[in-house]
C-alpha cells in the first residue's frame, strides 16, 4: 500500500492536511485534518497524530511504502515512520540537506554536481549537520530531458526504481485539484471553519472514493466508449465515473453497486498525451553507487 502526505491551502487561511492511498493514478483520502494556519508548512506534531490514526485503519501484514514532499523531510517523521510505524519511505530532500558519507566531512546535497542523466546512489549515509540520523539511503539525479534535480531520502537501498516509486507522489496533487478547480469547487464553498470545512472533506472524501469505484467497474465492464471518447483511457476513474453517474441520472442508465477498489494491476492506465507518455521511455541514466561503512 502506497500511502501519500501532503497539504494545500485554501484562501491563504485554511491548511488541509491529507494521507491518501495512491490508486491507479489518482489519491483516495484516507484521513484529514483541517488547521486555520496561514502556510503550507506544518511541524511534525501537527501531523503526527494524523498518521497514528491512519495507521489504525490499515490491515495487519499489510507493506506500507510511505511518500511526501520536501517540506515533510524531519528527522523525527523518519525516527517514527520507522521505529513507531514500521513503514517504508520515500521522502524528498531539499538542495541545502547534510549528507555524512562515512568518515568524510559532511556535504550539502547541492554541492553533489551531476550532469545531465547522471545518477548517484548513497547507501548507509546519515543526513543533518548537527546529532546526525542514520543509516539511510540517498539516491540522487539530474533528468536528462528537463535538467531537473531530484533528491530521495529512503529507508531501503536505492535503485533507479526509487525515483519511480516516488513520483506516485503526484497522483495526490491531482487530488486536491479534483477538490478544487477541476472537479468539486471546494473554494467556491466560502465556509469560514475548520470544523465544517473538516465534515466537508468527509463528504468530497466519499465521493471521490464512490466516482473512483464507478469508473473502474466502467472500464471492467467495457462501457467506457460512453463516457470517454479516447481510443485509449485520457481521464481518470474519478471522471469517468463522474460522467457515468450523470448518464444514469439522464440516460437511464444502471450505477454499480459495489464499493471496492481492485488491488489488481491497472488493466488500462490513462494517457493524456501520447507525445509524453512516449517521453518517458527516452530516459537515460549514467548510474554510480556507492555503500559507505557505519
Amino acid at each position: 500500500m502506497v500511502l501519500i502526505l501532503d497539504t494545500t491551502m485554501l484562501w491563504n487561511e485554511y491548511c488541509i492536511v491529507r494521507v491518501c492511498v495512491e490508486y491507479r493514478g489518482r489519491a483516495v483520502p484516507m484521513g484529514w485534518r483541517v488547521l486555520r494556519h496561514k502556510s503550507s508548512s506544518i511541524s511534525f506534531e501537527v501531523y503526527q497524530p494524523l498518521l497514528r490514526r491512519v495507521s489504525r485503519l490499515i490491515p495487519t501484514g499489510v507493506e506500507v511504502r510511505f511518500l511526501a514532499d520536501r517540506a515533510f523531510i524531519d528527522t523525527h517523521l523518519l525516527r517514527y515512520l520507522t521505529e513507531e510505524l514500521g513503514w517504508h519511505y520515500r521522502i524528498r530532500g531539499k538542495n541545502d540537506l547534510w549528507v555524512w558519507c562515512g568518515g568524510q566531512p559532511p556535504r550539502q546535497l547541492k554541492q553533489f554536481h551531476l550532469g545531465l542523466g547522471e545518477a548517484v546512489l548513497l547507501q548507509r549515509v546519515k543526513i543533518t549537520k548537527t546529532d546526525p540520523y542514520g543509516l539511510i539511503s540517498v539516491a540522487l539525479a539530474r533528468d536528462p530531458i528537463s535538467g531537473e534535480l531530484w533528491y530521495i531520502i529512503s529507508d531501503e537501498t536505492p535503485t533507479l526504481q526509487t525515483f519511480q516509486e516516488y513520483s506516485l507522489r503526484f497522483d495526490i496533487e491531482e487530488n486536491f485539484l479534483d477538490d478544487k478547480s477541476n472537479g468539486f469547487e471546494l473554494e467556491r464553498s466560502q465556509i469560514r471553519s475548520s470544523i465544517a470545512l473538516s465534515r466537508l472533506c468527509l463528504v468530497l472524501s466519499l465521493a471521490t472514493l464512490y466516482l473512483t469505484c464507478q469508473g473502474q467497474q466502467v472500464v471492467a465492464c467495457g462501457f467506457r466508449r460512453r463516457v470517454d471518447c479516447h481510443w485509449q483511457r485520457g481521464n481518470s476513474y474519478l471522471r469517468i465515473g463522474w460522467e457515468w453517474v450523470k448518464g444514469c441520472l439522464h440516460q437511464g442508465w444502471k450505477c454499480f453497486h459495489s464499493l471496492q477498489l481492485f488491488g489488481t494491476p491497472d488493466p488500462e492506465p490513462a494517457i493524456a498525451s501520447r507525445r509524453q507518455a512516449q517521453s518517458q521511455y527516452q530516459r537515460e541514466l549514467t548510474v554510480k553507487s556507492y555503500c559507505y561503512a557505519p
